[in-house]
């Protein structure tokens, strides 16, 4: 029997967690540590179990046998599917689940499960629209460093190509870029060392370096007005009409929203919920339907 349902948001950064009752009353949120898949599928497991048993804590609430709780995962890294199946495969022990990409449940959660777009920003990105007749279609997700367009590692990567070039006397030293150096170890060799062991998440960590100058720095303003582009070339590619419902989501999002182009800006709404709460609809719509 499922007592309780557990919506989970895992990126490269965090993991969120709402926890409701089988009825469908919310009890508690937590946070955790990173749980995308391309931290590792027992990693992933350890930060989802660690925010869960918080958010049970939070709700004054003993943590109930994991065989009656049903679990909602959205996940960075789904689009692999030898991942997805490895964490499935490694579920320890809820009594049901299902797994999909962090951008869908962030959909679920932006629109309520009606048909809208959304472009979810944050360590990567994705785009995601829900058509009228229940078509669900995707965009970007291509993962870093290949894709992931306008996202936090994106735009840390684009901050450590400018420092490269102003270390070489390529581009003009500006404080924005001494910054940046700074934060990845303060001269050539630090860099080196830094760039070898950095990841999506580590890059996406100089991503607020780039929005603090962007008010007085040519280049972090470019990263951003070209971010800014970027979503609207992927809101493009799911709704050309533009008549559906767009929310920018993430939490580069709000950021980025001063950045879009101003046809794009003038019709995003706000997100009715976060990806979190999306899992927590999803997860109950799968319950309600029986499948284990």
């Amino acid at each position: 029997m499922i007592d309780y349902l557990i919506g989970v948001d895992g990126g490269g950064t965090g993991t969120r967690v709402r926890i409701a009752r089988a009825g469908g009353q919310e009890i508690a949120q937590a946070q955790g540590g990173p749980s995308g898949l391309a931290h590792g599928i027992d990693k992933a497991w350890k930060a989802i179990g660690d925010a869960v048993a918080a958010a049970f804590a939070c709700a004054g609430v003993a943590p109930p046998p994991l065989s009656s709780i049903a679990i909602g995962l959205g996940l960075a890294g789904v689009h692999n599917k030898e991942w997805a199946a490895q964490f499935v495969a490694a579920n320890p022990g809820y009594g049901a689940l299902r797994l999909e990409t962090d951008g869908f449940t962030t959909l679920m959660g932006a629109h309520q499960g009606q048909p809208g777009v959304i472009v979810a920003i944050g360590t990567g990105s994705v785009a995601q629209v829900l058509l009228a007749d229940g078509e669900q279609r995707e965009a970007g997700g291509w993962g870093f460093p290949a894709g992931d367009e306008a996202s936090g590692g994106w735009m840390g990567l684009r901050a450590i190509n400018h420092i490269e070039q102003v270390l070489d006397g390529r581009k003009p030293h500006s404080p924005f870029a001494q910054q940046v150096i700074d934060a990845c170890g303060g001269n050539r060799d630090a860099i080196q060392v830094w760039l070898g062991k950095a990841t999506q998440t580590t890059y996406a960590s100089l991503a607020p370096i780039v929005v603090a100058h962007a008010d007085g720095d040519a280049t972090a303003r470019q990263i951003l007005a070209d971010a800014g582009l970027e979503v609207a070339g992927l809101a493009r590619a799911l709704d050309p009409s533009g008549e559906l419902p767009f929310a920018l989501c993430g939490g580069l999002g709000q950021v980025l929203r001063a950045w879009l182009p101003a046809e794009l800006r003038a019709r995003a709404i706000a997100p009715h919920g976060d990806a979190a709460s999306g899992a927590l609809r999803m997860i109950e719509q799968h319950i309600e339907k029986g499948v284990q």
